[in-house]
């Protein structure tokens, strides 16, 4: 193994933690979820860091982190909302601006060729109100934390951001049309 693929595992090792997290909420081992979902937390920023830091960026790295993110999300959102710990119309909003993005860029794409897809500003403050609220929930549930109304005021918070992020997409590559190509023409 060479240090150039230690993001790529880094990676591939949060995509394993998702299994052992579902099995964890599944036994409501709340405590063992939490650490498991913090410590993929972290190994999302360290990945990230190494790659950037001594750029060592890769294609499989580029599908595999942003795929590694939304299954461990998609994983603990239904998961918490199947044991009854976040509302179903959560659930749904938050898939439903996942498909409607991923739908968006595949309309772009047909249209005006491969893009890059970058996170938005408002979409990485809604991922973290989205990793704020599990982990809130996760910390209530194994009696951790104990303020009322926070997981209450996050679910709320969550539900304004993903709407507020969905839209800004929707305004950037269809009203707009602020779209990068992948590979830019080199022509003038």
């Amino acid at each position: 193994m060479s240090f150039a693929q230690v993001p790529n595992i880094i990676t591939i090792a949060r995509l394993v933690m998702v299994p052992l997290l579902i099995l964890m909420l599944k036994q409501q081992n709340y405590e063992a979820a939490l650490i498991l979902f913090v410590v993929a937390g972290l190994s999302d920023g360290l990945d990230g860091f190494i790659a950037r830091r001594w750029h060592l960026e890769s294609h499989l790295g580029g599908v595999l982190d942003p795929l590694a993110d939304k299954l461990l999300m998609l994983s603990v959102y239904v998961s918490l909302t199947l044991l009854g710990h976040l509302p179903f119309w959560l659930l749904l909003v938050v898939i439903s601006r996942d498909v409607l993005i991923m739908a968006g860029y595949l309309i772009v794409t047909s249209q005006s060729g491969a893009v890059k897809m970058r996170a938005s500003y408002f979409s990485k403050f809604n991922t973290a109100t989205q990793i704020i609220l599990v982990t809130v929930v996760l910390a209530e549930q194994a009696a951790i934390l104990r303020i009322p109304l926070l997981s209450e005021l996050m679910i709320y918070t969550v539900l304004v951001t993903t709407l507020v992020s969905g839209a800004h997409y929707y305004w950037s590559w269809i009203v707009k049309k602020r779209i990068e190509p992948l590979n830019p023409s080199n022509d003038h």
